[in-house]
Order: structure tokens, then C-alpha cells, then sequence
């Protein structure tokens, strides 16, 4: 297996144990020090998990398991929820840049800065946000709707990866040349010719020190096998030869050594495939309950029934025979009486009359059995816990919800979103605005760079120009009253500042700032004049009301209680 991973030669058989006789410390000795060795225990005798290198347990289950993480995200709509959830906390309607570039590691002074700040986010923004979808290479996605399918991606295959292109074709014209196109996980893999020098794995080409120089890229998916590229590779540099990024390559390793990206939901996938099925059976259920309203039930003996079917003959087609005529004959019978019964009336109610020998058993109308319950939340609630979000944003079921519990979830669920917008969302953002960057440079575009400053391409410059922040979805708030209070408190005294602030709500200052600067100018120049009502900025500042204190103090009331 090694070998055919590209991993080495097979590994020598562990060294034999010797094994003391019993009596003599031998059985003591093989359990060991720690229960969670012991080969005599009962629950833990025949459980002998691989002990491999990280690549040799997942690369080949790996195309196994993104399959069927895929179909559940297809089929099922809880987990098809979780999806939505990641990029609804991670990514929201607008991925904003937040431009900050390193002005002292680049030796210039915070007024440059500004200016290249403001400049490079109106103009990326005006690119990546346009309705003609420049920067995805097939003119489908803006850039908002990329990072929202890299995510996507992400929570499916615990990996992303892009292709950085340079579209310079004349029947397309194009603002800028820079492109990317999104490549689906299946078409990274081993190209057929690959042997054990090459040190191929999983698609990815690696130097003695185990970085990765190349990716061997499937020109068609594994399912289009008369296409004439389905058995064509192409290897793609990691990086050009002056460092500008090819492949993006976004994933979060568990193991050292680890190749590829494995998503979170493959520990949950057995738990989601038995909640899906346990549904669906009991949906079934109650529709076959409300399809029939009653039944008739017999009395008679088996025996009788058994006699009357011809009891110990072991010809089946005979047996069969003798059931349908027994049936058709008796079924007949009840029809032949009901139908010239007389129905007795109680009341304008009619009372049937039925064939000796059976009975009439109402059914209740479809039943919905234990969905909603405490098992199918125990279920619901280990999915949750697997994709890292609170079990009333996967459910949808707030009814046992206060607002105390709901602000630990939300806080933990954010907690969660945040780690994996820097892991994911952010990195894959970083290195498309740094590859539009290069080029806006490089052909002059940025003006706030006609002054002589550092070569991009030199050192860690390309970091600095590049360095950023972004702009994702907000938070949310439960009690907009008390969170802004905080958020005014936290403000007066210090301990926040308004871009911290207004980000956490999805905006960008500098446009709020920009915007109440415009309004007031406008105002002012309407001669309109907008009253604040004191007690409003009192509450918000959580500051006593002054009308307030005052009425407490002439009643000569005082507070008691006992700090």
C-alpha cells in the first residue's frame, strides 16, 4: 500500500513481543499501563484501529467519502441546512475588503496608506462585485459568490482549490487578465504514469522537503469517460517562476504530513444516514396509516383457517391455490351479507351490522410516531455538534429557546465561523485580491503608487501591499437594545473601537462615516434640524435618565439594597 502511494517501501513487521507465562506478570505485562491498551478487555479486544501515516488512511477512502458527503448534502435537508449555515455566518450577502497595507514595514507614512487604502478598495470592489463576473474565469460568479462556493466546497470536501488563470484572449475582452477558475476535488489525482520517484500524492507533486511544487490536474471528471480528455493529466506549477500564485490550495491539516483536506461531516455521515432513513420510515408509517380509516379483523381460529387451506400439504402451488379460493370465498361471503344488511339507526347514526366472526378496527389518521422527540433531537444534536453550529440553527426549532441559551449558542457558533473564516474564506480571498493586485501594479493602475516606493516583488513587500482584512457576515443580534448598549459602553470607555464595532455588524466604517458625513451636508443645506431625545441617548448609553433620578431624590426614597 505504501508503494502504491508513492510513500516508500513497505515497512518491516513490528519486531515479536515476548510474552511472559502466566503467573509470572505475563498477562499484566501485555495489558499495560493504560486500560485503553488492554488486549483482554472485552470492549476493547477487537478494536485495533490502523496506525498509519496520515495519507495511507485517507487518500484511499477519500473520493469514497466526498461522494457520499455530497449525496447527504443532496438529499438531505438537514445537512443541505449546514451548508447554508456556515456561509450564511461565514461569507453573508458581501465579502467587503478591509485594505491595511504595512506602511511602516514598507517605510511610508500613514497618509499614503489612506490613500492606497481607500483607492485599491474602490476599485477592487467595483471589479470583484461586478454583474459581469471578471474574476471568475467563466463569467458565472461575482466575487461574493465565489468565496460563498469555496466554503461551500470546504464544509463538503474539507478542501478548495482554484486555478489562477491569465485570460488574455481577444473575443474576450477583459478590464483585467487575471481570472480564476474553480476545479472540482475529483479531478486532482494520480496521473497513471506516476511511480514512487515522482512522489505523487493524492494528485500533488512534492520536493524532497515535502512542500508541494505541482498539481496534476484531470483534464475531465472521473464520470466522463468518451470525452477525449478523460485520460489526459496536466501538471500546473504551484508558482510561476517570479512567485505569482497558480493553485490555490485551501485546506486544514489534522496530521503532519497530511496531502489533503477531509470535511468535518465524515464523522457524522453514519449518524445523518440513520436519521435520514429513520424519517423517512417513519413518515411512511403514518401515511400507510392515513391511506386505510378502518379494517376488518377475523376471529376464527388459525386452526380452522389452516384446515380450510388444505393443513399439511407442502405443495406450494397447490397451497397457494387453496389460500385463493379460500379468500376469494370468504371475502365474497361479506360482501354477499353487507350488502343486504340492514343498518341499524341511533340517533340518525348508522351502526353496521357485521359478518359473524369479525369485527371492524377504526385507524387513526396518519400519526407522526417519535419525529420532533427527544430521540430524533439527540440525533439532530450530534450533527450539530459536528458541523460546529447550535442545534436550534440546524433545526430550526427555537421553542425551548431563552435568550440566555440562545446567546451561548450564538456565541459558540461564532466562535466556530470566525476560526474557519480565517482558515478558509479569508485565505482564499487573500490570494485572488493579491493576484489582482499584482496586475493593478504592474500596468499602473494604483496612482497612489506614482510617488517612487518598494518593488512589489521584492522581499516580503507583496505581503505588505497585500496585507487585509474582510468584511463578512455580521453577527446578529437577539436584543438590539442591550447589545447596543454594550456595544456604546464598550465604545465610551475604551475597550472597542467603531470599526471593530460596525464590522461585527457587517458594515464597513469608512462608507458609514462617508455616509453621515453626506447626510448632515445635506441637511444642513435643507436647513433641517433633527432633535435628540435625551432619555433615548440616556438608555442607550446606560446611563441613569437625569428626570429620573431627580423624582426619586424628592420622594425621599432610597435604595436598600445591600450591594
Amino acid at each position: 500500500m505504501r508503494e502504491l502511494l508513492g510513500l516508500g517501501p513497505a515497512a518491516k513487521p513490528p519486531a515479536q513481543v515476548e510474552v511472559l507465562p502466566a503467573g509470572a506478570g505475563g498477562e499484566k505485562a501485555m495489558q499495560g499501563a493504560y486500560d485503553a491498551s488492554s488486549r483482554f478487555d472485552r470492549d476493547l479486544m477487537t478494536w485495533n484501529p490502523s496506525h498509519s501515516s496520515a495519507d495511507e488512511d485517507l487518500l484511499p477512502e477519500k473520493r469514497l467519502m466526498d461522494a457520499r458527503v455530497r449525496d447527504t448534502m443532496r438529499n438531505d435537508a438537514y445537512a443541505a441546512a449546514g451548508g447554508d449555515i456556515w456561509k450564511n455566518n461565514i461569507v453573508g450577502s458581501m465579502f467587503l475588503l478591509n485594505s491595511k497595507p504595512n506602511h511602516r514595514a514598507l517605510g511610508l507614512d500613514e497618509v499614503w496608506a489612506e490613500e492606497f487604502q481607500e483607492e485599491v478598495e474602490a476599485k477592487f470592489t467595483l471589479a470583484a462585485e461586478s454583474p459581469n463576473n471578471w474574476l471568475d474565469a467563466q463569467r458565472v460568479n461575482n466575487f461574493t459568490d465565489m468565496v460563498r462556493l469555496a466554503v461551500g466546497i470546504y464544509v463538503m470536501t474539507g478542501e478548495v482549490l482554484a486555478f489562477a488563470d491569465w485570460i488574455d484572449d481577444r473575443g474576450d475582452p477583459r478590464p483585467f487578465k487575471t481570472a480564476i477558475q474553480m476545479i472540482d476535488l475529483d479531478r486532482l489525482s494520480d496521473p497513471p504514469t506516476k511511480t514512487y520517484k515522482d512522489r505523487i500524492r493524492g494528485g500533488i507533486e512534492f520536493d524532497k522537503r515535502n512542500r508541494p511544487i505541482a498539481y496534476h490536474i484531470r483534464k475531465a471528471t472521473n464520470g466522463d469517460w468518451f470525452s477525449p480528455d478523460a485520460y489526459k493529466w496536466e501538471r500546473v506549477p504551484t508558482y510561476k517562476k517570479w512567485g505569482r500564485i497558480q493553485m490555490i490550495h485551501v485546506f486544514e491539516q489534522f496530521r503532519p504530513d497530511q496531502s489533503r483536506g477531509v470535511a468535518k461531516m465524515v464523522s457524522a455521515l453514519k449518524e445523518s444516514r440513520i436519521t435520514k432513513r429513520f424519517r423517512d420510515t417513519v413518515l411512511q408509517n403514518a401515511v400507510v396509516n392515513a391511506t386505510y380509516a378502518a379494517s376488518i379483523e377475523s376471529d376464527l381460529p388459525a386452526e380452522a383457517v389452516y384446515q380450510a387451506l388444505g393443513g399439511g400439504q407442502v405443495d406450494e402451488v397447490k397451497l397457494m391455490q387453496a389460500i385463493t379460493q379460500y379468500a376469494g370465498g370468504y371475502l365474497g361471503a361479506i360482501n354477499q351479507y353487507a350488502g343486504g344488511a340492514k343498518n341499524m339507526q341511533l340517533d340518525g347514526v348508522r351502526i353496521p351490522h357485521l359478518f359473524p366472526g369479525t369485527k371492524l378496527q377504526l385507524r387513526p389518521a396518519g400519526n407522526g410516531g417519535p419525529l420532533g422527540t427527544e430521540f430524533e433531537e439527540s440525533l439532530l444534536r450530534y450533527i450539530a455538534a459536528n458541523l460546529g453550529v447550535s442545534y436550534e440553527q440546524l433545526s430550526k426549532d427555537y421553542t425551548k429557546t431563552n435568550y440566555s441559551s440562545a446567546r451561548a449558542a450564538m456565541t459558540e457558533t461564532w466562535k466556530t465561523m470566525q476560526a474557519n473564516k480565517r482558515t478558509v474564506a479569508d485565505r482564499f480571498a487573500t490570494h485572488v485580491f493579491t493576484l489582482w493586485l499584482e496586475e493593478a501594479i504592474a500596468s499602473g493602475e494604483i496612482t497612489s503608487l506614482s510617488k517612487k516606493g518598494p518593488n512589489f516583488w521584492d522581499g516580503l513587500n507583496r505581503e505588505a501591499y497585500a496585507s487585509c482584512e474582510w468584511i463578512g457576515a455580521s453577527r446578529g443580534q437577539i436584543d438590539e437594545l442591550k447589545e447596543t448598549q454594550a456595544a456604546v459602553l464598550r465604545l465610551k470607555y475604551g475597550l472597542s473601537t467603531r470599526e471593530y464595532e460596525l464590522g461585527r455588524l457587517g458594515l464597513d466604517y469608512r462608507k458609514v462615516f462617508e455616509q453621515l458625513e453626506r447626510e448632515k451636508k445635506l441637511a444642513e443645506k435643507r436647513g433641517l434640524t433633527f432633535t435628540e431625545d435625551d432619555n433615548m441617548m440616556n438608555a442607550a448609553s446606560g446611563a441613569p435618565r437625569e428626570k429620573e433620578a431627580k423624582d426619586e431624590k424628592d420622594d425621599g426614597s432610597e435604595d436598600n439594597t445591600n450591594a
